[in-house]
């Protein structure tokens, strides 16, 4: 009896040590960065669920493999530069195979075929590239057809524009500020069904192979999982069954009777997106107030640094406040979340390197105001605290500060306004905050126009909830 109760409890002992260890292994998570703004190959649905042709093909091979992955929606040139930098495991995001991207990348077997195709406003006259001669031209950023529109720019003599993601590019066109615009012939079919009043006027051109894609030299295995499912679903017909869910006529024409019962108004939509659009706000929030607060200790040490009397704490101070005040906070953004891990190899999480990147964008402007206004308290203040016998230290404290922070005051609730307007920018790195949420929304149901107002109404009310705050600490600090 105890030998078989032994036996029993080491049983017990293995399955619960070393099964935790085999799931874990067969459950490996990828993160796959991708362009949810690409339908029908990446979007988001109404229930604001990551679909399509490519979302689903990767699942059903991760199900096949036994592996799972996490979608990064980061956009398309971000999730290129994501897994260059090595911050990502791989990017699915409709991109072509080229030998350019082949020197960075490595590419899966192609799993999609495609060609680029013009379209122009559904009653433009323009049939051929010809009448695109000193015209402008809406392209997408590092896609195929970008490439396609600049091969032939010189020939036909007209002038490109480049967005970041498809619906902007649409709209351009719709709003005639350009006359044509380049784009995958799926996508730009799909778009047209669903209600883009836009024109396919040339066949497809530049053919070529999509395909899924890791940093060079490194997730090998990845790919050879990737291939291995693909072969699987093709063989047994959940590849194609993918496939005709999004482009097949019964894909085609059901969401446009669904969009017909849709509540399209203002408040519709904003009961339809409630969640994402409360997450998106919620994740801007958490990034004003940590980056406001870390910008604040580092602008306050830093501007302190500017007023103490050493040469080398001044030049510091100065050199620290021009450098990045004067950086663009696109490309520091850029430079910490892409640049510093393509050196050191070291992942930085998107939102760390949302909070780095405001840190010292903000903290040098508030370094800057803090030291104005300590400047700004008449000198006499401190000479006079000198010679009552008080150090340095303590009449800064005592006597300067106190006067100082009243002039700063209005100009710290100022940066707070401009640090929750300046996290829009941290969409390029791919942190699902309220400006990227919209895209996200508007890749759906296109109603550009409504959704961005009532992104621009969010954005007011919170910060005329700032301005107000900002009066009344004036008032309380003057009194």
């Amino acid at each position: 009896m105890k030998k078989k109760l032994l036996s029993f409890l080491g049983l017990l002992f293995l399955i619960f040590t070393f099964g935790p260890l085999q799931t874990v292994h067969a459950q490996k998570v990828y993160q796959i960065g991708t362009d949810v703004t690409f339908p029908p190959f990446e979007f988001a649905n109404k229930d604001n669920k990551y679909v399509g042709i490519d979302i689903d093909i990767l699942k059903a091979v991760a199900k096949e493999e036994g592996f799972q992955v996490q979608i990064k929606p980061v956009g398309f040139n971000a999730a290129v530069q994501s897994v260059e930098a090595g911050q990502m495991d791989g990017v699915i995001a409709g991109m072509n195979i080229t030998p350019e991207r082949k020197a960075k990348l490595n590419f899966s077997d192609p799993y999609y075929k495609s060609g680029v195709v013009m379209a122009v406003g559904k009653n433009s006259p323009i049939r051929n590239f010809k009448q695109l001669k000193g015209k402008k031209v809406a392209i997408k950023t590092g896609t195929a057809g970008a490439d396609y529109a600049n091969s032939l720019k010189k020939k036909y003599g007209f002038r490109t524009v480049t967005f970041d993601d498809s619906n902007n590019m649409y709209q351009d066109v719709v709003t005639k500020n350009s006359v044509a615009c380049f784009e995958d012939q799926p996508v730009m079919q799909y778009g047209i069904h669903h209600g883009i009043a836009l024109k396919i006027v040339t066949k497809p051109a530049n053919t070529g192979n999509y395909g899924f894609a890791v940093q060079k030299n490194r997730n090998q295995e990845l790919i050879t999982k990737f291939n291995a499912g693909l072969k699987k679903i093709k063989a047994n017909g959940t590849y194609n069954r993918i496939v005709a869910k999004y482009l097949g006529k019964e894909a085609v024409a059901g969401p446009q009777k669904q969009t017909a019962t849709e509540d399209r108004s203002f408040w519709g939509l904003i009961k339809q997106n409630q969640d994402a659009l409360l997450g998106g706000l919620g994740e801007t929030v958490w990034l004003t107030v940590a980056a406001i607060f870390f910008a604040t200790i580092f602008g306050i040490i830093v501007g302190l640094l500017g007023v103490v009397p050493n040469k080398f704490c001044n030049g510091l101070s100065t050199t620290i406040i021009y450098i990045f005040r004067g950086l663009p906070l696109l490309v520091l953004a850029l430079f910490i979340y892409t640049g510093i891990p393509s050196l050191t190899g070291q992942k930085i999480p998107a939102f760390l390197a949302g909070i780095i990147t405001l840190t010292l964008n903000e903290g040098a402007y508030i370094a800057a105001f803090v030291k104005g206004g300590i400047d700004a308290v008449d000198s006499g203040q401190m000479e006079a605290a000198r010679s009552l016998g008080l150090p340095f230290g303590k009449a800064m404290r005592r006597v300067i500060l106190p006067q100082g922070i009243k002039i700063m005051i209005p100009s710290f609730i100022n940066q707070f306004i401009i640090t929750l307007k300046d996290t829009s920018i941290l969409s390029v790195i791919g942190i699902l905050e309220l400006t990227q949420t919209g895209k996200i929304i508007i890749a759906r149901n296109l109603e550009g126009f409504k959704v961005w107002a009532i992104i621009a109404l969010i954005y007011l009310i919170i910060i005329t909830l700032l301005t107000w705050l900002s009066n009344w600490v004036q008032k309380k600090t003057q009194a």
